[in-house]
């Protein structure tokens, strides 16, 4: 479906993407969760997240490119670069704002897209976040009764994908709500998590 949108689209260049953070006091943080458009948007949301960048990670292939990951055998998923200040929203509400995000019991990628691409998988940066993600998991296998398909890995090397992907539910709105509601993404985000689904603020998140 994605791909459909994309071929009628014509794209203007957004400019050289920077992977590093603006400032050395923020902090980043790496989420696949399906769809990095919808993954964009969801932590965009977040107060205290300053940037959010569209990209592959966990693969083989160096410098990935959007149409090698789709056609699959790179072994990437898409994910997103969180960029974030830690003093005003901290990992642990990442992680939640994540989780009300996706479907964590879907093996088989998100929603209407299916595929090894978009797996979900939390890349832990350190002893830390590893830990917090492992809690965190725990407890949404303990909140929703089922089994939790979400894998947690160590950090791999973030390519950004191409500047097309990037911001694109504001740079292409009426087409990526089409995508959303072709894919049905947020009726099944309420059957997981009800009046939780994308919650958007560390207060709700919490």
């Amino acid at each position: 479906m994605r791909q459909a949108i994309l071929a009628a689209l014509t794209v203007a260049a957004l400019g050289a993407l920077a992977v590093s953070p603006s400032q050395a006091a923020q902090k980043m943080a790496v989420f696949a969760g399906g769809c990095f458009w919808s993954m964009e948007k969801a932590f965009d949301e977040v107060p205290g997240v300053t940037q959010t960048i569209s990209g592959f990670s966990g693969g083989s292939v160096p410098d990935p490119t959007y149409r090698d990951v789709v056609r699959g055998g790179t072994g990437h998923v898409e994910a997103v670069q969180v960029t974030y200040d830690d003093q005003r929203v901290s990992y642990d509400q990442l992680l939640s704002a994540y989780w009300h995000a996706i479907d964590p019991t879907d093996p088989s990628g998100q929603f209407c897209d299916k595929g090894p691409q978009y797996e979900t998988v939390i890349f832990a940066g350190d002893a830390a976040e590893q830990a917090s993600a492992q809690s965190s998991r725990q407890a949404v296998a303990a909140e929703l009764g089922k089994p939790v398909a979400t894998r947690i890995e160590a950090s791999a090397p973030f390519y950004a994908a191409e500047a097309e992907h990037q911001n694109f539910h504001v740079t292409n709105a009426a087409h990526y709500q089409r995508y959303v509601t072709g894919c049905g993404r947020e009726g099944a985000l309420a059957r997981v998590w009800g009046a939780r689904a994308a919650a958007k603020t560390p207060a709700l998140a919490g």
